[in-house]
C-alpha cells in the first residue's frame, strides 16, 4: 500500500520575492533604519555578550531580537525602541538625526553642554576651597 501524493502540499517556485518587512523604515537618502540603529547600539554597549544582556534588560525583548539589532537584521519595534531612547542618549540622537529634527538634537546638546559646565563649576568651587584651607596666605 503506498501512500497517495494528492494530500501533499508542494509550493511552486515562481520566483516572487516579498518587499521587506514593515520593521524597517529607510529614509531617501540612504539611511537605513536598521543599520543607523544597529551601528548605534554597538557603539554605545559594545559587541559583547554583556552588551546583548544589557539590552534585553531594558527593553525585555528576547535574546534573538537583540542580536538581530546588533546585526542590522531587524529594527525594534515602538515599544523596544522607546526604551532604548529612555536608556541611551546616543539612540535618541541617531533617531532625531534621522527624523531630521537636528533643530530638538541642538536643545539637548546645549543643555548637556550646561550640565557639564555646571559640573566642572561645582568641581572648581571645590578645588578652590580646597586650597584656600591648606593655604589660608594664598588669598
Amino acid at each position: 500500500m503506498s501512500f497517495r501524493k494528492k494530500g501533499r502540499k508542494v509550493r511552486p517556485v515562481s520566483g516572487i520575492t516579498f518587499p521587506r518587512s514593515s520593521g524597517t523604515v529607510e529614509k531617501s537618502d540612504g539611511n537605513d533604519f536598521t543599520a543607523v540603529i544597529s551601528e548605534t547600539l554597538r557603539e554605545t554597549y559594545g559587541r559583547s555578550g554583556r552588551s546583548i544582556k544589557t539590552v534585553m534588560a531594558y527593553t525585555g525583548a528576547g535574546e534573538r531580537a537583540v542580536k538581530n539589532w546588533f546585526g542590522g537584521k531587524n529594527g525594534p519595534n515602538g515599544e523596544n525602541l522607546v526604551e532604548l531612547v529612555r536608556h541611551s542618549d546616543e539612540v535618541l540622537e541617531a533617531l532625531l538625526l534621522m527624523a531630521g529634527r537636528e533643530d530638538i538634537l541642538a536643545g539637548k546638546l546645549l543643555v548637556d553642554a550646561h550640565e557639564k559646565l555646571v559640573e566642572m563649576i561645582e568641581i572648581i568651587d571645590q578645588l578652590h576651597a580646597a586650597d584656600s584651607v591648606a593655604d589660608p596666605t594664598n588669598d
